[in-house]
């Protein structure tokens, strides 16, 4: 028996979940009666929730849908679309320290502590309100996409409009099969080409649902807000150790039935082409070369210090040594599971090559064929506690964010009980905000781009707030407002004004090309009488087809007509637009070069920005910076009393810590490093070392 294309046994398995999961979210409301227990769990939180917190609140199923959607699209070094956190994992364990040693609630206090700017913080808090409201359309919309492909329409189910979609669909993936090869003759080339246009529109699927995608993102937000509203993040701290177990199980149960069915590794390589097991790829045939990944890890390592959870999840353990322990080991555990995420892509390639439409739905629709009723279930609960867990810790810090940092100062004096409320209300509005966005926003890929890069516009102000004396608020501002425009303003405003989209300048594309290459034969080039055995070293040959520079996709506005005009489609690249001002010229770059460059770009120019702005404005007064960094350099100790008299000599004395510096009598607040330090530095890197090796180990099986 099915409901909407599930069987019951499932639609019991998810049911069981949210009961649970409400329930304890009831339970937990039961401690939280004040805004610290409701935002930090009063401090209080210990190695085993800090652990699974960590893990939970960095895990979302949204990242193993990406991880496994690039793969299927580009090969292996499509993982690094998420996998390049792994070198940033190391630098946690000195931006927990941080987060907990300075003691404050939210990021934007940072703001408003360091700088003595309340309009900074306020700017903080609301600019992350906005980019939380993408991150939730994310979780959205990995959640309904999975729930999409698990409950398919039949063909006789499908209108005259979307059977014709679908076939066209089919018909676009066998002539892109043979035009790579150089095999299409005339009339199939230009069948091809009018395919190929309707596929850069989305107007081509493999399938069709029975979900409706509104329907499911309210009941989803509502069972997320139920229960981090009732308990805040004590209760996400609780659900998120549960969630951490079907997270592993999600991430898990799809390898060993995948790989029987394609027949081993074996089976594996001999059905995936050579070069998508590149774990760095190549500058001709993957968009992550090594330089990509390292301009993306860039730009994620001046962003990580500004998500908005991380003062929170490090600020609720109850000492320094446990925020680390919780952070590093929830961290490099998600890591460990990422290998399974990307064997998943590899499956996939194999099992399902060019059968989807749409790379998103590539998990859903592994689900579907390979698991059978009650596993489905478990699968989708998994999702959903993926996706949960991330959502909860985040919401209540964007709540935190919008109380402490925007409501409180414009409605100060108000009752404890008053901004409890407040704050619960600002959950259901992010909830509601990420609906928006999965409603109006069809690609995975691109958001998660945004997420990478866009934080690191504060990223860079925190990172030097921490540690340089010299850096003013005058600087942070301008800084801000400059990258607000090129990275995030012009991005946007662009793809919706006629002139830019229809401007033969910004509409120019890189170069065709056709990649001959050496590569071991697979099984379809020996059934196809090109090998004489799976393994033979035969050349191949790849064709390379144009990509937007400025935009994201340039296409025709009619897909039947090739002599209609081009139009720029997703986002605008203002970071290239600015550097092409310099005279470079992107026709012959590959797009691996592309992406790297945009990175680049948003990692370096905020730092450029605050030097220069900075040293040409008036410092913080001295008595300002003297309090914040006397804190920052004081342990933290249990005890509230000598916790408080800690402080107090610190305040006062705020000239001891000078000879624990690295740099003493300068403007840099960088200290000695201690053996813990060097310990979990260090350390951190043997184990990113192994879990190299570990990915290594799998795609050479």
């Amino acid at each position: 028996m099915k409901l909407f294309g599930l069987h019951i046994i499932d639609v019991g398995v998810i049911l069981a979940y949210i009961i649970v999961i409400l329930w304890i979210g009831k339970k937990a409301s039961e401690r939280t009666k004040d805004t610290n227990e409701f935002f930090l769990a009063g401090r209080k939180l210990g190695k085993f929730y800090q652990f699974f917190l960590n893990f939970g609140c960095s895990t979302n199923a949204d990242q193993a849908v990406a991880v496994s959607r690039e793969i299927y699209r580009t090969g292996i070094g499509g993982m690094w679309i998420q996998f390049l956190v792994l070198f940033l994992t190391p630098f946690y364990w000195f931006t927990t320290f941080l987060f907990r040693r300075v003691r404050l609630t939210t990021i934007g206090d940072f703001f408003a502590e360091r700088f003595k700017s309340k309009s900074l913080a306020a700017a903080f808090a609301f600019f992350i309100l906005l980019v939380s409201i993408l991150g939730g359309g994310v979780g959205f919309m990995v959640a309904a996409k999975t729930m999409m492909a698990l409950t398919p329409k039949a063909m006789e189910e499908c209108t005259a409009a979307q059977c014709q979609s679908i076939e066209e669909f089919r018909e676009y993936q066998e002539l892109k099969g043979r035009a790579d090869e150089g095999l299409l003759g005339a009339a199939e080339q230009e069948r091809y080409e009018v395919l190929l246009e309707k596929s850069k529109h989305g107007e081509l699927h493999s399938f069709y649902s029975h979900t409706d995608p509104l329907v499911f993102y309210i009941g989803f937000a509502l069972i997320v807000g139920i229960y981090t509203m009732l308990g805040g993040f004590r209760a996400a701290a609780i659900t998120d150790s549960i969630q951490g177990v079907l997270i592993i199980f999600f991430s898990i149960i799809l390898i060993p039935l995948g790989l029987i069915k394609i027949g081993g590794f074996s089976g594996l390589h001999a059905s995936v082409p050579d070069y998508m097991f590149e774990l760095f790829g190549t500058a001709q045939l993957s968009d992550y070369a090594w330089y990509t990944i390292f301009a993306m890890a860039l730009a994620n390592l001046v962003s990580i210090i500004a998500v908005a959870s991380g003062m929170q999840t490090s600020g609720s353990a109850k000492d320094e040594m446990t925020a680390r322990f919780g952070m590093i080991c929830g961290m490099f555990f998600k890591r460990f599971i990422m290998i399974f995420w990307a064997l998943a892509g590899l499956l996939a390639i194999g099992l399902y090559a060019g059968q989807i439409h749409d790379p998103d739905l590539i998990w859903g629709f592994m689900t579907r064929d390979l698991l059978f009723p009650g596993a489905v279930g478990l699968m989708l609960v998994g999702i959903l506690a993926a996706n949960m867990s991330t959502l909860d810790a985040s919401s209540v810090s964007y709540s935190a964010l919008f109380l402490k940092n925007i409501y409180e100062p414009l409605r100060p004096g108000r009752s404890d009980g008053h901004y409890l409320k407040v704050g619960k209300i600002a959950i259901a509005v992010t909830l509601l905000g990420g609906i928006f966005v999965a409603l109006h926003v069809n690609d995975l890929l691109e958001l998660f781009k945004y997420i990478i890069s866009v934080p690191a516009i504060f990223g860079a102000a925190v990172w030097l707030g921490f540690v340089w004396r010299r850096v003013t608020p005058l600087a942070v501002a301008l800084q801000v407002v400059i990258c607000l425009i090129v990275c995030v303003l012009i991005p946007n405003l662009f793809p919706n004004l006629d002139w830019a989209r229809n401007n033969a300048a910004l509409l120019v594309e890189t170069d065709r090309k056709t990649i001959t290459y050496e590569a071991k034969a697979l099984l379809e080039d020996v059934e196809t009488s090109k090998a004489q055995a799976v393994g033979q070293m035969i050349e191949k040959q790849r064709v390379i087809e144009p990509t937007g520079i400025f935009f994201e996709t340039v296409a025709r506005t009619d897909p039947s007509d090739p002599a209609s005009p081009r139009v720029g489609l997703g986002r605008f690249h203002a970071e290239l637009w600015v550097l092409s001002w310099a005279g470079f010229d992107f026709r012959g770059v590959p797009k691996s070069w592309l992406v790297a460059l945009r990175f680049f770009f948003d990692a370096l120019f905020p730092f450029v920005l605050l030097f220069l702005f900075s040293y040409l404005s008036r410092p913080v007064s001295a008595a300002i910076l003297n309090r914040f960094f006397a804190r920052l350099h004081t342990p933290v100790d249990l005890d509230p009393e000598k916790e408080r008299s800690a402080l107090e000599d610190s305040y006062a004395h705020p000239e001891k810590f000078e000879k624990d510096k690295l740099f003493p009598g300068t403007n840099w607040e960088i200290m000695k490093p201690s053996r813990i330090d060097y310990i979990g530095f260090f350390g951190s890197w043997v184990l990113v070392g192994i879990i190299v090796l570990l990915l290594w180990g799998m795609v050479s099986l």
